[in-house]
């Protein structure tokens, strides 16, 4: 991949060798990613971070919910938010406590997001948004009447301020705790889809 420039000093990652700012690695975890976090200052000064679930189209991110959401409010509104996802791989453990840590992808991106007004855009973003969570949902499902659609706010949000960071590989521990008879090494972690339960 080609490494690119830090997009904003906002958007540049403090840890040397973990920040990635090329725009497949971005994407490739976005697109594994289900869940994302959502952050907002809102008007009263509280800040509010809550878990949604999104879909990426190209250059932005869908998210939706409910049109009282305070966080979706917010957004509407155009206050800044930042949009976090992370893909746990591994526990990392290491000769001491100190030096146990996770092997992981992570995307960070902040903008400005905008409300989905249009109607075949709404729509789009909603079934994309099924597609992300199941592949083929969407046929083996009804699609949101009118009414469903004006009860559902969607917002847009670019990616023109995101970054990667990932952490992979072993233990990092201090050379004098090398010879401590304690095991060190990688448990790999995996999320796993189930099989389906007929309800």
């Amino acid at each position: 991949m080609t490494p690119a420039s830090p997009p904003s000093t906002r958007a540049t990652v403090r840890y040397k060798g973990r920040g990635h700012y090329d725009r497949e690695l971005i994407d490739s975890i976005l697109d594994e990613a289900i869940l994302c976090h959502v952050g907002v200052v809102q008007e009263d000064g509280t800040p509010m971070v809550l878990p949604t679930l999104f879909a990426r189209d190209g250059d932005h991110l869908y998210v939706h919910g409910s049109p009282a959401s305070r966080l979706l409010r917010a957004g509407k509104k155009g206050v800044e938010l930042c949009v976090t996802v992370m893909l746990l791989d591994g526990f990392v453990m290491a000769k001491s406590a100190f030096h146990h840590s996770v092997n992981y992808r992570s995307v960070v991106a902040f903008g400005t997001a905008d409300e989905v007004t249009d109607a075949e855009e709404k729509r789009r973003a909603l079934e994309l948004l099924v597609e992300h969570i199941h592949p083929g949902r969407s046929a083996e499902s009804r699609p949101p009447t009118d009414d469903e659609l004006k009860k559902t706010l969607v917002l847009r949000l670019p990616l023109d301020e995101a970054s990667a960071k990932v952490r992979e590989g072993g233990p990092i521990d201090d050379e004098e705790d090398l010879d401590l008879p304690y095991w060190t090494g990688v448990i790999p972690v995996r999320s796993v889809r189930g099989e389906p339960v007929s309800t």
